[in-house]
């Protein structure tokens, strides 16, 4: 996931307008690797992923729509902002359907 990100930011720029928002990143990894019991529980990180992918859709529409006003959005801007928004929704559905596939697989089970 470091290869992931860094190759990102990469692609973001790295200029002083660039927003850290926390995409990509490796907080919720490293709580899970550190082995404690005082890691972050599944229900939790589901709450956070659902709310970082609302915060990057409502970047990406405060981007697009400055970009349409003219209000000095460029437009790559524009465009990574709605690149991540599209990229979070994306993992976010693959998790959701990865949970439903191992709930109905469990539904399933005979005891």
């Amino acid at each position: 996931m470091i290869g992931l990100s860094a190759g990102f930011a990469v692609l973001s720029g790295s200029s002083s307008a660039t927003v850290d928002d926390g995409f990509l990143s490796d907080s919720g990894v490293a709580a899970s690797n550190t082995g404690a019991a005082a890691g972050v529980p599944f229900a939790g990180m589901l709450q956070a992923m659902v709310k970082q992918t609302s915060l990057l859709n409502q970047k990406a529409s405060q981007a697009v729509t400055g970009l349409l006003n003219g209000s000095g959005v460029e437009i790559h801007d524009a465009m990574i902002a709605t690149q991540k928004a599209d990229m979070a929704f994306e993992l976010a559905l693959q998790v959701r359907n990865k949970a439903v596939g191992a709930y109905q697989q469990m539904m399933g089970m005979q005891f």
